[in-house]
């Protein structure tokens, strides 16, 4: 039985940044749990090619339930299983949200997560390609790098953005986000730099550091109000790991809310619809289910320098060769947030843009050139909620976002739509484009667009929220330390501890969770952190 002073469960965006922190000491031993294998497929590696990784082996493969706002479909819900978790296939795009939303965590009772306190972790994580400055940090593990080899083309999608009256960003993630700009990303030489590879794998050189793959986490171990150990399975064998100081779950939104209610903790009445025992009571277990709903305009061009065939041998000789080329590509390559409506206290849509045609998650095609402008609802009102449909640990979670349920949120994206017709229809876009795929011009009136939104929305793989932080608001499951509420020896640290989903991609922020769980772990908030400001 391995044992261990801190048992983390995930080896995903915050669970590689907790591995590093902790065993820096080296007196500290440190165990890593991973239900996923390595990450060594070409497919990781390859920027371009993260849609391959979607419903393999290396995907949980989740699906909500019937959205009942959403035309009753299930929608798709990607998840890494693999070291690096999501990190390791999604489309490396840096954002870290707005300062206004993590002051939002403070005022909902998470002191200590304000923007100011949050910054320094965000600057020691970076190695930023733009330098050193009040907002950006080098010589951090995380490399953020600038596109290799953008399309011109997502040149021509910035003018047009700008000539549509979208003004320029000179840095979206400092203190003022509004405008475009090319996304910065996740990469080192043009090839994906996941947590794992920035965390993680120089964590494992170190000889108190252990990480077990293959490790379905069953549950875990309680003695009264103390949290032990976690049970798991591996190879058809169930072990018990245990924690001499405290467990961490980094699971993800998911599957830590999973992990608990399989242990008793969470909601007596969804444990008692499954038939698993109450060990302790904590309602707000699986609520507050947060993601960013998102759907693209789709036009077909006259310009070919797209990624259409991107996957050509050539292409593939290049990247090998150079590491430059189509296959750097994140996809979405132009980056722009913005306010439909006058008095919103930040952008409630952010743009995804590239020089590509993306619906169905990548799965469906088109036989031609294409660009993609790509609406996200940043802001959701909507909340939702996972919960068991098994106390089988193998069962999918059931899982039911409510997207669209506020009207405030179809607004913002009907608004957004026509906006991407107006950057479509300004140059140097316009001489470029043939035609509109998607929605396609019979779509005209509001009430079009919203059956074309709810025929057509997909998520963006950004789900947040389910293990809720706060100090005071009904329904929280961490505390502002992340410790569990009424229990020892047990914190979560992931993006199911944000109260509010960040305005923009999730990665970033999560990466932040776990630095800073790692002080809060080690006792030196406001010693580091500041030190590295």
């Amino acid at each position: 039985m391995p044992n261990a002073d801190y048992v983390i469960v995930g080896a995903g965006s915050a669970g590689c940044v907790l591995a590093n922190r902790l065993s820096e000491d080296p007196e500290v031993q440190v165990l890593v749990l991973e239900a996923g294998g390595k990450d060594g497929s070409v497919n990781v590696k390859i920027p371009a090619a993260f849609p391959n990784l979607f419903h393999t082996g290396a995907d949980w493969d989740y699906a909500t339930e019937p959205e009942p706002h959403v035309d009753g479909r299930r929608m798709y819900v990607p998840r890494g299983k693999l070291l690096g978790g999501s990190s390791s296939m999604n489309a490396m795009l840096y954002v870290r949200g707005r300062p206004l939303d993590f002051d939002l965590w403070e005022d909902q009772g998470a002191p200590g997560w304000g923007w100011d306190d949050v910054l320094p972790y965000f600057k020691r994580a970076e190695n930023n390609a733009g330098g050193a400055s009040e907002f950006h940090g080098v010589g951090g593990p995380v490399e953020v790098a600038d596109q290799r080899s953008p399309r011109p083309l997502g040149t021509d999608i910035l003018e047009s953005c700008v000539a549509a009256g979208i003004p320029r960003a000179t840095d979206y993630n400092g203190p003022e986000q509004d405008g475009v700009a090319p996304f910065q990303v996740f990469q080192k030489n043009g090839r994906r730099w996941s947590s794992a590879d920035a965390y993680l794998k120089p964590a494992m050189k170190r000889p108190n550091v252990e990480v077990i793959t293959g490790a379905l986490v069953l549950g875990l171990e309680l003695d009264g109000d103390r949290v032990t150990g976690v049970r798991y399975s591996r190879k058809g064998q169930e072990s018990v790991a245990h924690a001499t100081r405290e467990v961490v779950l980094s699971a993800g939104a998911i599957n830590s809310p999973q992990i608990l209610q399989l242990s008793g903790i969470g909601d007596p009445e969804d444990l008692a619809a499954v038939g698993i025992e109450v060990r302790h009571e904590l309602p707000g277990v699986g609520r507050n289910l947060q993601d960013h709903p998102f759907l693209g305009a789709l036009y077909e061009v006259n310009d070919p320098d797209t990624l259409y065939q991107a996957d050509k041998p050539k292409h593939l000789l290049e990247w090998a060769m150079k590491r430059t080329g189509k296959l750097t590509s994140t996809v979405a390559e132009v980056n722009a947030f913005v306010r439909t409506r006058p008095g919103l206290p930040a952008a409630d849509i952010q743009f995804h843009m590239g020089a590509a045609y993306y619906e169905d998650h990548g799965f469906e095609t088109f036989d031609g050139h294409a660009i993609v402008l790509g609406p996200v609802l940043v802001s959701p009102q909507a909340r939702g909620k996972v919960w068991l449909a098994s106390k089988d640990p193998t069962a999918k979670p059931r899982i039911l976002t409510n997207s669209l349920e506020h009207p405030d949120d179809l607004r913002s994206l009907v608004a957004a739509m026509k906006l991407a017709r107006e950057i479509a229809a300004q140059e140097p876009l316009r001489s470029k484009i043939v035609r509109e795929i998607k929605p396609g011009r019979d779509i005209v009136s509001d009430e079009d667009l919203e059956d074309d939104i709810r025929k057509r929305l997909m998520l963006i793989y950004h789900p947040v929220g389910t293990c809720r932080m706060s100090d005071t608001a009904e329904h929280a499951v961490v505390d502002s330390e992340l410790r569990v509420h009424g229990l020892k020896g047990l914190r979560v640290a992931d993006a199911s501890i944000m109260p509010v989903i960040t305005g923009g991609n999730t990665n970033a922020p999560t990466m932040m969770i776990g630095e800073r769980a790692a002080d809060l772990i080690r006792g030196r908030v406001g010693i580091t952190a500041g030190a590295a400001s």
